[in-house]
């Protein structure tokens, strides 16, 4: 007996989402401002994207246009202790890759008010003489299977159960002289947080 269920070996007969037709829908749009699609072709790939099924269904609507170009990456975020310290808070958006290094000033970096739409970070922090703390949301998971304790060691006072969706912060490094620790929100900074929630829409 044959099954009328689609083949799962095959990409083509998979189902897709809205989300997926909404960014082919995108890219017909920008072929179009760029000129390789007419209005009524537009119109007419536009309404078979929002009906499509599966992947074979939109991939049809792409075929014949060049792939968009990929993402910039952002550069790396550079934080260097020195002697007064420094900090990386309050509302940002948050790159690929970070590097702190403690100095004598001592780094901070809090995630809590901060946009990331990345499923995983890169964070390499040197405790050197004054260290590095770094602050993240409830739920955000940090891997810090990758860090040299050093003499200052590590404080990972994290919770280890993720919340699904959240980013992962994964750790490397060195903890230096001073250390690095890595905590959620502390009781003052809860507060603050309530009288001001966040809003990580940074348009």
């Amino acid at each position: 007996m044959t099954s009328d269920l689609p083949d799962p070996s095959r990409r083509s007969d998979m189902r897709v989402s809205h989300a997926e037709r909404d960014a082919v829908v995108e890219r017909l749009r920008e072929a179009a401002g760029e000129g390789r699609l007419d209005l009524d072709e537009l119109e007419s790939r536009v309404g078979l994207a929002l009906t499509a099924k599966t992947y074979g269904d939109l991939e049809a609507l792409t075929a014949d246009l060049p792939p968009p170009p990929p993402p910039r990456s952002e550069p790396p975020l550079v934080l260097k202790g020195g002697l007064n310290g420094a900090s990386r808070t309050g509302r940002w958006r948050v790159p690929e890759h970070i590097t702190a290094d403690g100095g004598l000033g001592g780094v901070k970096i809090d995630f809590t008010r901060a946009d990331c739409p990345l499923s995983e970070v890169r964070v390499e922090a040197h405790g050197q003489a004054a260290g590095v703390t770094i602050v993240v949301p409830d739920g955000w998971m940090v891997e810090t299977g990758g860090f040299d304790p050093a003499i200052g060691g590590l404080k990972d006072k994290t919770d280890h159960d993720p919340l699904p969706g959240t980013p992962l912060i994964r750790l490397t490094g060195n903890g230096g002289s001073a250390g690095v620790v890595v905590r959620h929100p502390n009781r003052w900074e809860r507060r603050k947080l309530e009288r001001n929630p966040p809003n990580t829409s940074l348009g």
